[in-house]
């Protein structure tokens, strides 16, 4: 068994097994660390060590049935200081307001230094994140967000800079730039930070009102969990993210950003919590992380018109890999706000559970001739009670005008500056057993037809007593239940060794497909 160390700080490292199991390895193993077993009977592909000295090196290696593996040797991280907020006056009882002292040592904590967060449950408002710092959770801490909307310090949508000439943008809401409430973990043009541990994230979105009247602006848009705003090199590691008031963990124009061997959480019947939502970001790596939310598992997105229009920055080069996606709309999903394009995004290995949908693609006319989508890989999945597998939708009825007769006419509009596109997507090896609603959902414009899509090596089951639903959200349609492959517009349609058992109705309802490939 082999495999390879994908990340180190100073006090922490995290390693991926070299196979091709999904999710879960399909043999346990132990983990020794200079020679030492730290863990049992781990059964992930995806596992993380902490506790380590910073400047350090270490031997790791993992023991099967078989005997061990090869050792893999690294250095942890320097580390100059390591602040616990306790000294800076943090009580961490739940009850009294740690805010201010845990801003204060994030301030203080000089380059390369660590705050260190005891076990303890800290009420906090919005900290804002610094560049060049380790964050460190101990696994029985717990930072819990004030439900009082009024400790929340207020991002402006975009403030208009001094020469007059250009415009500074702060908050976000759905791919606009919109006033919006701080977030419990905010970073803003920062570098190279790092939040580790076991501890856990808290939105508190239970205990405040954050899901009531979610349509509604109250003093501003709701805050997320983690916001990152034009920061770079920033990595995020074995914490749980729990209970978020809005969409979970949300980069923003931001690069190189991972989020390794997590857990995110929020109930089924919450609203907006999606778990991760790059928006017009660029190398993001989703690596073992555990999600289930109220919304979309993760959402790839790049503003809505204004900004996609303004900026021309597509989401790109995501890999997301060796996750479990339970509960939620969709377990990965591109859109709706995609103005600004998405490109490169890789998914393997990984298991979804019980969502709507499995990808899911959301677009529509409006989203602009920048919003291309393109390069959109799925490979070496597996799906269990599914409602509709392959959902490619570009008639999305979202936004106050979702349900004009612009966005759900199917007759053949002028190809103009609102025209969005869709170019290829490749599916290989997944299984998808206990469908319910339709085994594939594809609909391009007349005006602009899907380019290409590919099927390879997939299997489609459907649940016995499968319940009917609507397979995507778009305007005038109707129910189904154990629908095969639905397809309307797309240039060049593939399926290579595709098999659809216990539909009812047609296998293939295929029309409007210039080419068709049968194998």
């Amino acid at each position: 068994m082999d495999f390879k160390v994908i990340q180190k700080t100073c006090r922490s490292f995290t390693a991926e097994l070299v196979n091709q199991d999904i999710y879960f390895s399909k043999e346990s193993y132990n983990i020794y660390l200079n020679g030492e077993c730290v863990v049992e009977n781990e059964k992930t592909n995806v596992f993380s060590v902490y506790g380590l000295q910073p400047n350090t090196e270490y031997e790791v290696a993992i023991e099967t049935k078989e005997g061990m593996s090869a050792v893999k040797k690294f250095t942890t991280d320097n580390e100059v200081v390591r602040l616990n907020v306790r000294n800076f006056g943090a009580v961490g009882d739940g009850v009294a307001d740690d805010t201010s002292m845990l801003q204060a040592t994030i301030l203080a904590c000089p380059d390369h230094g660590t705050v260190y967060i005891p076990a303890g449950t800290y009420l906090t408002g919005p900290l804002f994140l610094k560049s060049h710092i380790t964050i460190e959770l101990d696994e029985n801490a717990t930072l819990l967000g004030v439900t009082d909307r009024s400790k929340y310090p207020i991002l402006p949508g975009y403030t208009l800079h001094t020469d007059e000439q250009d415009e500074y943008y702060l908050g976000t809401w759905e791919g606009n730039p919109l006033t919006s409430m701080a977030s419990l973990i905010t970073g803003i043009n920062v570098e190279d930070v790092k939040i580790i541990g076991k501890g856990t994230l808290d939105g508190n979105g239970q205990n405040g009102d954050w899901w009531i009247d979610v349509k509604k602006k109250k003093r501003a848009w709701r805050p997320r969990t983690v916001f990152l705003n034009n920061c770079k090199d920033v990595v995020l590691q074995g914490i749980k993210v729990q209970n978020s008031p809005s969409w979970t963990m949300h980069p923003y124009f931001s690069d190189n950003i991972k989020f390794l061997d997590m857990e995110i959480e929020n109930p089924y019947n919450s609203h907006n919590t999606d778990g991760i939502d790059p928006e017009s970001c660029k190398d993001v790596d989703i690596v073992g992380v555990k999600i289930s939310v109220g919304d979309d598992c993760i959402a790839i997105k790049s503003g809505k018109l204004f900004m996609g229009k303004k900026f021309k920055k597509p989401s790109e080069n995501l890999n997301i890999r060796n996750c479990i996606m339970e509960k939620g709309h969709g377990s990965v999903v591109v859109g709706s706000e995609i103005s600004g394009g998405v490109k490169n995004v890789n998914v393997s290995q990984c298991l979804f559970r019980e969502t709507d949908r499995g990808l899911r693609i959301k677009t529509r006319r409006g989203r602009g001739q920048d919003s291309i989508l393109d390069q959109i890989n799925f490979s070496n999945i597996e799906m269990d009670g599914v409602l509709t597998p392959f959902v490619i939708n570009m008639y999305y009825f979202c936004d106050p005008d979702g349900k004009s007769e612009y966005v759900w006419s199917k007759e053949k509009l002028p190809v103009d500056d609102m025209t969005p596109s869709i170019k290829r997507l490749t599916f290989t090896d997944i299984v998808c057993n206990n469908a319910e609603v339709a085994a594939s959902f594809f609909y391009g414009l007349p005006e602009s037809p899907i380019e290409e899509v590919k099927l390879e090596n997939i299997v489609f089951n459907f649940k016995e007593d499968a319940k009917e639903g609507e397979p995507a959200m778009m305007s005038y349609l109707d129910p189904v239940k154990k629908m095969g492959i639905f397809a309307r517009h797309i240039n060049k349609l593939t399926l290579d060794n595709v098999k659809v058992t216990g539909y009812e109705g047609k296998e293939k309802d295929i029309e409007l497909v210039d080419c068709l490939i049968e194998k």
